[in-house]
């Protein structure tokens, strides 16, 4: 769906007359599009400098004040670069977390107790100190702030932690290790501790045979460890959507990419809607939006796929699941075929499909869940009380393969998959990418609407690393690592590492230091959020941005760097 600006209003959703009406030159519509900082800003001039005459300031004395008020907490969690005017939808899900964050400040409640999930999603690392002093400011006040996170400085600034484990699903839900950051470090069964005393820590595999394996950063021997890559780039000129000001940036070829900078500085727009949009558009795809503008895009020949990676569902309904989604599930559904009493029953591949009528239960039309629709509340789903959850009829369940049916199968986690298929090389194998993402633990049959943004994520990573090509694909990411523990993004580094070794190009915007620090190459924005970002204040190797006084970014990696090494 396109969206075109109106007309009559300009974009200002207001009437004339509500537009005509001004305050130091400037209508409602003119303030509420400034950053938060600039809005702030004028917003004190109205009552530092004689604009208002008495009768105005008396009436807006308390008004003034308690504007003044809000957008001060929204600036101290780091929201500064947003404007009023910004619609709800185009939010990021640590933006809108935030926004209710400062309105709670705002509230002056005692006693009361908050629970946030993971709000440093989306936020820079200078942002994150300003996050914590707002949550000891609640704490301060008489509240309990509890936060679910694995962001290593919101941990360490944490009074008391719980750490969960000791794996994920089936083999996770018990509290492995609690106390103060320094009782979790001590604790031999926490792995979480492990990283946070650096005994562990996220480090790529060395392409180099120097190394001999061993992990290395690329900043520990730029010589030894950098990635050859192809010495081909895609370039753009000009890049002008939204917040940038006609950037010119190289994004070099068969290179682990990462694009950074502080929240707002553009990063989306480079991303989303200049370089997928306009590489899209270059290999003859249709494109789901204008793409941003630009003087010009070059792009190699080797080039011949670009694929986003996203946090997006990868299926609707509960008939969409890791199975399908890999194609893994029409393997299963062969060698339960070939079996002697389903081909004894005239049995094919088709009848252990759950969408279509014949081997389904055709209550559940085979769900295994029945939704429930709600007016005024989501939609709900509750077992089908004729197959409890099986997904198929009595005649498709009596068919077995090692004394399991196809609804045992599909209620499989994937490791348990990986040894029940062990003479299945072909499906073994994409069972592993499974493995090999950290989603051992997920059920083969896991309805895809309970799957995390993450774990969708990894979902498609794994699609992507069992799909066999020859061409040279873009990979795009937008913070992958959102949800996800220092193992996890481990792991998931190393898959990154993989598409690039079998000639891909990965390029991801991220703010995890565990993460630029591993990449072959970082695009730096800023130097701040909204209208004074959008410029490219760094490139080069992770080694290089911490030696650029303009980036931001380099001065916490040379602090990541500095702390790996004590």
């Amino acid at each position: 769906m396109l969206k075109q600006t109106c007309h009559v209003c300009n974009g200002t959703r207001l009437t004339e007359e509500a537009t005509s009406v001004h305050i130091d030159g400037k209508n409602i519509a003119e303030i509420t599009s400034l950053p938060i900082d600039e809005c702030s800003a004028w917003v004190n001039t109205l009552r530092e400098k004689d604009i208002l005459n008495p009768k105005e300031k008396t009436i807006g004395e308390s008004i003034i004040k308690e504007i003044s008020v809000r957008l001060h907490f929204l600036k101290s969690v780091g929201l500064n670069y947003l404007s009023l005017s910004r619609e709800a939808s185009t939010l990021a899900g640590g933006e809108a977390q935030r926004i209710r964050l400062a309105s709670q400040i705002g509230t002056g409640l005692t006693g009361v107790l908050y629970i946030l999930d993971e709000p440093t999603i989306g936020l820079h690392q200078r942002d994150n100190h300003r996050l914590i002093n707002t949550l000891k400011n609640l704490q301060e006040k008489g509240n309990t702030v509890i936060v679910v996170e694995h962001d290593r400085d919101i941990m360490l600034a944490a009074d008391y932690i719980f750490d969960f484990g000791p794996r994920a699903g089936k083999n996770g839900g018990e509290v492995v290790a609690e106390g103060t950051p320094e009782e979790l470090i001590a604790n031999k069964n926490s792995l979480t501790g492990k990283y946070l005393s650096r005994k562990k820590d996220v480090i790529r595999k060395s392409l180099t045979e120097k190394s001999k394996g061993q992990r290395t950063l690329v900043s520990d021997d730029d010589a030894a460890s950098e990635r050859k890559g192809t010495g081909r780039s895609i370039r753009i000129s000009g890049a002008s959507r939204h917040n940038l000001k006609k950037v010119d940036v190289e994004f070099p070829l068969s290179k682990f990419v990462c694009i950074s900078g502080i929240s707002g500085s553009g990063k989306s727009t480079l991303l989303h809607d200049t370089l997928y949009q306009h590489l899209r558009k270059h290999l003859g795809k249709t494109t789901d939006g204008l793409p941003g503008e630009i003087e010009n895009i070059t792009v190699p020949d080797i080039v011949k796929r670009v694929t986003m990676i996203d946090q997006s569902p990868i299926g609707k309904t509960p008939r969409s699941n890791p199975a399908t989604y890999t194609k893994i599930f029409d393997y299963i559904r062969k060698v339960f075929a070939n079996t002697k009493d389903a081909q004894m029953r005239g049995f094919g591949p088709g009848r252990f499909s759950f969408n279509v009528k014949g081997g389904r239960c055709e209550a559940c039309q085979g769900d295994g869940q029945i939704k429930i629709e709600m007016q005024f509340l989501p939609d709900v789903y509750v077992t089908c009380d004729v197959c409890h959850g099986a997904r198929y009829n009595e005649d498709t369940l009596e068919i077995k393969y090692k004394d399991r049916s196809i609804s045992d199968v599909l209620h499989m986690s994937i490791d348990e998959a990986v040894d029940f298929f062990a003479s299945h090389q072909t499906m073994r194998k994409k069972l592993k990418t499974l493995q090999a993402v950290g989603l051992g633990y997920i059920e083969l049959g896991q309805p895809a609407p309970t799957l995390s943004g993450g774990e969708a994520q990894r979902v498609k990573l794994a699609k992507e690393l069992s799909t066999k090509t020859h061409d040279h694909v873009v990979y795009l990411l937008d913070e992958p690592t959102t949800g996800l523990h220092f193992e996890d993004t481990q792991k998931l580094l190393e898959v990154l590492d993989k598409l690039v070794e079998q000639n891909n190009t990965v390029i991801t915007i991220e703010h995890n230091l565990d993460v630029i620090k591993n990449a072959d190459w970082v695009i730096d924005l800023g130097p701040e959020g909204g209208i004074y970002g959008g410029q490219i204040v760094a490139t080069g190797t992770p080694h290089d941005l911490t030696t650029n006084p303009n980036s931001a970014t380099g001065s916490y990696l040379a602090e990541e760097f500095a702390a790996m090494k004590q």
